[in-house]
């Protein structure tokens, strides 16, 4: 990818981080990344395709953030899944902002078919991700049970991504609960409400 077409993706995630997908105009965006309108379409086709773009210019910032575990987890899968999901949730520019914009377009998802469409596919891309690793550190589960796993965690990152941006909760406490819960999953605990619930969906 060009240096001009990452910087305009990396200022489309700024803009939508401060005025969410609505507020992503083109002409502001051309400031922000210090371009002309012009370029932008040069670049994106139109506005569907920047935000198309800018998601997967989120996605693949977390996957290296999240990359960066320390070489203690390198031997270790269930260390490695830890510190993966829980980079996630770390004091950084980058992450708040990464978390932040992924946030609006969900947000906005709701609305737009076309971007429900591709957040469909890169939070498929993300859960598989989760359900690889977390097969990787309890092999006794069978596939089915990691993708449910998964689809549990990374509902739950988020949930709690939201509630730490937003000032409704500690960082070090959404951490907490976040490592907790994965040792649950790991271990394979149900609460018996759990249950129940389930036994009333099905």
């Amino acid at each position: 990818m060009s240096d001009r077409r990452t910087e305009i993706l990396r200022a489309a995630t700024r803009v939508i981080t401060r005025r969410g997908v609505r507020g992503l105009r083109v002409a502001e965006l051309a400031a922000e990344a210090g371009v002309s309108t012009s370029l932008i379409y040069y670049h994106f086709a139109d506005r569907a395709g920047i935000l198309r773009e800018t998601l997967g210019f989120i996605s693949e910032r977390a996957d290296r953030y999240t990359a960066q575990w320390s070489p203690d987890a390198e031997d270790d899968p269930r260390a490695e899944l830890a510190q993966v999901l829980l980079l996630e949730l770390q004091d950084t520019a980058e992450v708040r902002e990464n978390s932040t914009a992924w946030g609006e377009l969900r947000a906005s998802a709701v609305f737009d078919a076309d971007l429900r469409t591709d957040l469909a596919k890169a939070t498929h891309t993300w859960v598989h991700e989760i359900a690889e690793l977390l097969g990787r550190a309890n092999p006794a589960g069978t596939a089915p049970a990691h993708a449910a796993s998964a689809e549990r965690l990374t509902a739950l990152l988020e949930g709690l991504s939201v509630r730490w941006l937003s000032g409704s909760l500690p960082l070090d406490h959404a951490r907490r609960l976040l490592a907790e819960a994965l040792d649950a999953e790991l271990e394979g605990l149900r609460p018996e409400p759990c249950r129940t619930a389930a036994a009333v969906i099905d």
